[in-house]
């Protein structure tokens, strides 16, 4: 009920004790213009009927106030409701922006793990290869050179027992050597191939003085 049907209740039950009092709908006002009437209608009777007019004004003042602030509030309590709700939709938009973003290094660190260890992998078969590899060309080493060890004794022992020979027969043991030496190398024999030109260096050490005493 407005104000101002209130009053025109609380006025029309006094009319019993004060008939001179008439009843005068109140325009539509505001609640303190209503107030204001209430009060001057107090102040025109006397007794009981006054007090239940100063007592209508205050309840309706009261109210009025606690309605004003309870509207304040409701506005305050929207506002808010707006901005928390702003703060949602954003903080959903940056959740939902970091939750791509993780998602995003989730699969770049996996890309990266898996070429990591397929380069890992490939590493560790590529050093195995080389291990073996030295290992057989140490093997080898090692081989070549006891047989290079065994070929200078031999040659050795063929200075020892060397005996004097034409050098036009030298000579064609040189060109022998390296015919010999050719053939081993085409066919791979690196071991026959070191002994045909050890063969061959020798012949050379004995031509060697006789070169020397052709030039003097």
């Amino acid at each position: 009920m407005s104000p101002v049907g209130t009053a025109a209740v609380i006025i029309s039950g006094c009319k019993h004790h004060l008939m001179s009092a008439t009843v005068v709908p109140l325009p539509p006002t505001s609640s303190s213009e209503t107030v204001d009437f209430l009060r001057r209608m107090a102040s025109m009777v006397s007794g009981r009927n006054g007090e239940m007019l100063l007592r209508a004004a205050s309840l309706i003042e009261s109210l009025s106030q606690r309605a004003m602030s309870a509207e304040r509030l409701f506005h305050e309590a929207q506002e808010e409701s707006k901005r928390r709700a702003a703060r949602h939709e954003a903080a959903e938009l940056a959740s939902d922006a970091m939750i791509g973003q993780i998602e995003t290094l989730r699969t770049q660190l996996t890309e990266v793990t898996t070429a990591a260890t397929a380069e890992r992998i490939a590493f560790n078969a590529e050093r195995t290869k080389l291990l073996l590899l030295m290992q057989d060309a140490e093997s080898h080493i090692g081989k070549l050179t006891t047989e290079l060890e065994t070929l200078r004794a031999s040659v050795d022992s063929f200075n020892d027992t060397v005996v004097s020979v034409p050098i036009e027969a030298l000579r064609l043991a040189r060109t022998q050597f390296d015919y010999l030496s050719k053939g081993f190398a085409g066919r791979g024999d690196v071991v026959s191939q070191a002994m045909s030109e050890i063969g061959g260096f020798a012949i050379d050490q004995a031509l060697t003085p006789k070169k020397t005493a052709d030039k003097a």
